[in-house]
């Protein structure tokens, strides 16, 4: 049995609105970014949602781990949270998530620069290479 928890949520960054879709399947997280002008209503973020699901590009899964909530006293939590908070890292688990599809986006676009600019090159070397066969007739 698939077991599927999505949440969204929306936050202020500076100057845009950003919307952070989390997918959880089966203990792989997935997360896809959305950015809005202004800020929408609840109505406006459920409406894009139902209607661009599909369109969404979710970044690769990586794993996640599910904690329990478990009772423990509250000096030791508060030490967890201090020690927590001095190791700060790449921040969420969504922020690592975002992260690899920007990476992943950007070598994409790297490859698809090159190829196209090889292209080109080969495109201008071929016409170069008219032309001089051109002149050589003497026409």
């Amino acid at each position: 049995m698939e077991n599927v928890v999505v949440k969204f949520r929306v936050y202020f960054e500076e100057p845009f609105w950003v919307g952070v879709c989390e997918r959880l399947t089966n203990g792989s997280l997935s997360v896809c970014k959305v950015t809005f002008g202004p800020e929408p209503k609840e109505y406006e973020v459920e409406e894009y949602i139902l209607s661009k699901w599909e369109q969404l590009r979710f970044s690769p899964s990586i794993e996640a781990v599910i904690v329990q909530k478990e009772c423990m006293n509250p000096k030791r939590l508060q030490r967890n949270v201090r020690k927590q908070l001095s190791n700060i890292g790449m921040g969420t688990k969504s922020q690592q998530a975002l992260k690899l599809q920007q990476e992943a986006t950007k070598l994409e676009r790297k490859k698809r620069t090159r190829e196209q600019k090889v292209a080109d090159e080969e495109r201008m070397f071929a016409l170069k290479q008219e032309k001089r066969k051109e002149k050589h007739k003497g026409r």
